[in-house]
């Protein structure tokens, strides 16, 4: 970002260019303050070198810069480095040459293990239509770490269900910690957002939905982490999901029932939220249990979230006999 000086004289005898100049010194300290304190947008991810260990790093191009290389003394992963609020010295490696190619890493879910996974069900008009939903009380349910898998992963369909669904959503993931936040300043504790597959067993959600949310790797979170500077409003962006290449879910984030902003609110008065975790927001109408006839996933499916301003999250699917 260029600095431009500020021409303003003050026409005071000899003393015009001593103000001047003044006035020049102290436009570009502010320029300059500001120019190095603001985050510059990055993608954040976790991932699995090519040797086995895990670390984390930024995406750039096509290729990660391994923050653990650099950062693993301080900060052994991504929720530590947001517990730290530590993004700016993540931001000084922005431009060195990329550890390795995306080829040769197996991307793990963005934060591998968060304190909390929230995730938020019936918030968009049209999936409550779907679903005939009637109660405007927001509908909240968890799901664990280990039912969570990265992008271009495998995302497992239990052997004993016919019913497992797609739910392309937004994530949200929380920069640091509060309880008792207002909507006003909700924006202030997000690190950032992901795209998420909130697959969900439609056989096996009873009367609430945890079982049918929690099977092993049927979650997928990616492919990473990108900082909120370009994404100043949360609620407008375009969400699609993809089944094969087929456009099944279309909608815009600005369609929530209740805003990013509102469920920060809402989920703070009982919770104390910590960096790292985790708010899935709500799947858009389209989802294969209402469609005539349904239309569920089956092994070798591929199944794609898009999100504008984010990156596009792709799985696919493989029955759970086979990998576990």
């Amino acid at each position: 970002m260029a600095v431009k000086p500020l021409f303003i004289f003050l026409f005071c005898g000899n003393k015009k260019h001593i103000s001047f100049f003044i006035l020049f010194r102290i436009y570009n300290t502010v320029c300059l303050f500001r120019i190095n304190t603001r985050t510059r947008q990055m993608k954040l991810l976790s991932f699995i070198r090519p040797d086995g260990s895990k670390s984390y790093g930024l995406f750039q191009g096509d290729g990660v810069i391994d923050l653990g290389l650099r950062l693993s003394f301080k900060f052994r992963n991504i929720k530590e480095l947001l517990k730290a609020e530590a993004l700016t010295l993540a931001e000084k490696f922005i431009g060195e040459p990329v550890d390795y190619q995306v080829d040769e890493i197996k991307f793990l879910p963005v934060v591998e293990t968060p304190n909390k996974i929230l995730c938020v069900g019936m918030n968009y008009q049209a999936k409550r239509q779907e679903f005939d939903e009637h109660n405007d009380a927001p509908t909240l349910f968890v799901r664990f770490p280990d039912s969570q898998t990265g992008h271009d992963c495998y995302l497992l369909k239990p052997d004993i269900s016919n019913e497992f669904d797609y739910e392309g959503e937004l994530a949200v993931i929380i920069g640091k910690a509060g309880k008792h936040i207002t909507r006003e300043n909700a924006l202030d504790y997000i690190a950032g957002y992901s795209c998420y597959m909130d697959g969900s067993v439609r056989d096996w959600q009873h009367s609430w939905f945890t079982a049918g949310k929690n099977w092993p790797e049927t979650g997928a979170f990616g492919p990473w982490l990108v900082t909120c500077d370009e994404i100043a409003n949360p609620n407008e962006l375009d969400i699609r999901t993809y089944l094969n290449a087929q456009l099944v879910q279309d909608d815009n984030t600005g369609n929530m029932v209740r805003s990013v902003v509102e469920l920060i609110e809402y989920i703070s008065t009982f919770a104390i939220l910590s960096p790292g975790d985790v708010i899935i927001t709500g799947s858009p109408g389209g989802v294969g249990k209402k469609r005539t006839p349904p239309l569920f996933l089956k092994e070798g499916d591929i199944v794609e979230v898009e999100i504008e301003k984010i990156g596009r999250l792709r799985n696919q699917i493989i029955s759970e006999s086979k990998l576990l």
